[in-house]
């Protein structure tokens, strides 16, 4: 089927980047379902899963609003190829072992749930909404994934240095997510998304707090990978969509 072009504004970019975030963590997350370690993760990381999800559609559905082209969440999902999404590089990273896919969701959710608590604010009455909903999902996100964390770094020889490697190996697209570029500055001037200089701080305590308590040690800052958000992705993204896609792609118009 063929790909639709999305004629960004602003606004209609920082929307579609925090569905983008959402919809491509919401299908990382899935794939462990029927492969968790436990029975009880294994609905836990489908429970999260759907939590994005849902947040994906709210935004997906603002977004096309603010398109005003009479497009569906679905399209804007499912028919924009990798260059048109602005996803967090992060969050298209390969699943790996399960710490790897904790340290993920405990580094991405302590970014989001200071975000969106600032987000229920915003002059955008909408988001403003959404925000309010997905707050309460985010802190249950980090909990979770900072007790798990914690677990696994505390636990045995083994799991701590997997924790490690892999906090080691995601902490370079952490910068990503406090980045901003010149068409996001009249937007948080406006008060429509907050300055990630405001989340920063909360983001810290959290990350220093869960590390202390799993014995983990929190990589430098140094050079930081950037691109996500500008649409310049990794490999992975490409193989995503072409499974997430692909019932649209082949099937066009289908509808359960």
């Amino acid at each position: 089927m063929t790909s639709i072009t999305v004629a960004e504004t602003p606004l209609l970019r920082a929307v579609l980047a925090r569905a983008d975030d959402a919809l491509v963590h919401a299908h990382r997350l899935s794939e462990w379902v029927g492969h968790a370690p436990m029975l009880e993760e294994d609905l836990a990381l489908g429970n999260v899963a759907l939590d994005l999800l849902g947040q994906a559609r709210s935004l997906y559905t603002h977004a096309a609003a603010i398109e005003g082209l009479e497009r569906s969440e679905d399209d804007l999902a499912y028919l924009r190829d990798a260059p048109q999404f602005r996803n967090l590089l992060l969050l298209e990273q390969p699943n790996g072992d399960f710490a790897n896919t904790i340290v993920r969701l405990f580094l991405h959710a302590a970014f989001m749930l200071p975000w969106w608590k600032a987000a229920m604010s915003s002059t955008d009455a909408t988001l403003a909404a959404i925000a309010a909903k997905a707050e309460k999902e985010a802190a249950y996100h980090v909990r979770h994934a900072g007790e798990w964390l914690i677990r696994l770094g505390d636990g045995t020889e083994e799991s701590h240095r997997r924790s490690t490697e892999a906090l080691d190996r995601l902490w370079r697209f952490t910068g990503e997510m406090f980045a901003i570029d010149a068409e996001e500055e009249p937007l948080i001037e406006a008060g429509v998304i907050p300055h990630p200089a405001i989340i920063r701080p909360a983001w810290d305590a959290t990350v220093a707090h869960v590390l202390a308590e799993a014995t983990l040690a929190r990589p430098r800052d140094g050079w930081m990978q950037l691109g996500g958000r500008r649409g310049t992705h990794t490999e992975a993204l490409g193989h995503l969509l072409a499974v997430m896609q692909h019932l649209q792609r082949a099937y066009p118009g289908a509808s359960w």
